[in-house]
């Protein structure tokens, strides 16, 4: 094992290092926390939305849908302003942080880079009417601005804060010498980088449109995203993605953060999918969503250190072991890992590696396979990531009791791999006289 640590230590940790030093991938994952209200404001539509289908359909209680009528419309609205908008709100999240993190004028940023993102995205609609398909041109189809244009915003959002960039930094502006307000100012100092940025794009487009006859968002989504999406369902990436994320942790780097930017792009983006079907009335058709690590192997943070602590609670005799527990057993509950992985610590400590890497990799494939056997509803509901265990995944699969059934079965198979562990780094520290910084001095 103490092989396995370090080869990983070697070769592994130096391009997790890497991945989580470039600063555009810093700035993309940045761009997909900021608008995380849009996220959780979608989903409640879309719950509020099953609520009262619920209580008509199933439970009989016509009245009470009835009541809960003005609700649903308001819920209807805010998914309109919100959820159905999203590629659009990350294009101008990614200019904002980009320029944050490149130093450049950060309104400016985020203007450039959602006017890249309309300039890539189709102007024509298909309309029927009376049975026939009309084009209807100068309108936009709304869908283009939620989950099929995330990859277009991340990258034509990207491509012209990338010129806008290079001309700022590069003092192409104009340079005057009258004392104007400082609004002003800043808004001439970046005119030029900006139009130079906003033409390079839309150059780009007209080449594409000529050469092809299609929109590069359209081509986008269809050659490159919905593979990239479809191949994200299967087992093999999930697992994958799942040990890389337990392995970067391990060595003391946030794993979600370096990953982010796939994880986002891939499985958010088959979450967002599961979520706009189920608003339409329609079946999910994304086994596994960015949720789904969440709410079936996350117990207490990545990890699932909330089984190790309740593991420790239960069979540790070390009385600083326990009391680091009990300190980090709150914090657990709303997903929140940092004070036992970094104060046990788990982190870079080769007893608990096994454990650390294995039962995440156990629960997830576990809640994979019983998704695919349709014994439990896909993810389909974004969720606060503090939502305890349990509660998050029933809401995050729309209402479905099975998915707590699958949850507890997962606590069980996680609290067996941790238990031998436990008892081993028990004997390992006692033997070794090891004291933690929390046992007392006399």
């Amino acid at each position: 094992m103490n092989r396995l640590v370090s080869w990983l230590e070697d070769y592994v940790l130096p391009i997790a290092t890497r991945l989580g030093q470039v600063r555009w991938l810093v700035a993309l994952k940045n761009a997909f926390i900021s608008i995380i209200p849009i996220t959780i404001a979608g989903s409640l539509a879309v719950l509020i939305k099953s609520l009262v289908e619920i209580a008509r359909d199933q439970l009989g209680l016509k009245g009470l849908a009835f009541l809960l009528k003005p609700l649903l419309s308001i819920s209807m609205i805010v998914w309109r302003g919100s959820f159905a908008l999203f590629a659009l709100f990350l294009a101008v999240a990614l200019g904002y942080q980009l320029s944050k993190t490149f130093e450049t004028n950060r309104l400016a940023g985020a203007i450039i880079s959602v006017a890249s993102f309309m300039m890539s995205v189709a102007n024509v609609v298909k309309v029927d009417v009376a049975g026939k398909s009309l084009l209807a041109k100068n309108a936009f189809d709304i869908s283009q601005f939620s989950t099929s244009g995330i990859f277009t915003a991340i990258l034509f959002g990207s491509l012209g804060f990338a010129v806008y960039a290079l001309c700022y930094k590069g003092r192409i502006m104009l340079h005057l010498q009258a004392n104007y307000p400082h609004a002003e100012m800043v808004a001439l100092d970046s005119l030029l980088p900006g139009i130079i940025a906003i033409f390079t794009v839309g150059s780009i487009n007209y080449l594409f449109q000529l050469l092809t006859g299609t929109y590069f968002g359209n081509w986008l989504l269809h050659s490159i995203q919905m593979p990239l999406i479809k191949m994200g369902q299967g087992f093999g990436m999930v697992m994958l993605v799942t040990i890389l994320i337990q392995i970067f942790w391990f060595f003391g780097l946030n794993g979600l953060g370096v990953m982010a930017p796939i994880l986002d792009s891939i499985w958010l983006t088959a979450q967002n999918v599961n979520v706009t079907l189920v608003k339409a009335g329609k079946i999910p058709s994304m086994l596994w969503a960015r949720g789904s690590f969440d709410v079936f192997a996350w117990f207490g943070g990545t990890g699932g250190t909330l089984i190790l602590i309740m593991g420790i609670l239960a069979f540790s005799k070390r009385n600083e072991t326990r009391t680091m527990a009990k300190v980090a057993l709150a914090p657990s509950f709303f997903n929140i890992g940092e004070p036992i992985v970094f104060g046990l610590p788990v982190v870079l400590n080769p007893v608990y590696f096994i454990p650390f890497v294995l039962a995440p990799a156990v629960n997830v494939a576990f809640a994979y396979w019983m998704t695919v056997m349709g014994l439990v509803n896909p993810v389909q509901v974004a969720v606060p990531s503090f939502m305890p265990p349990l509660l998050g995944a029933f809401l995050a699969c729309n209402y479905d009791w099975r998915a707590i059934l699958v949850c507890l079965i997962n606590m069980a198979l996680a609290f067996l791999i941790w238990m031998p562990f436990i008892f081993a780094a028990d004997k390992i520290a006692t033997a070794n006289g090891e004291r933690s910084p929390f046992a007392r001095e006399y």
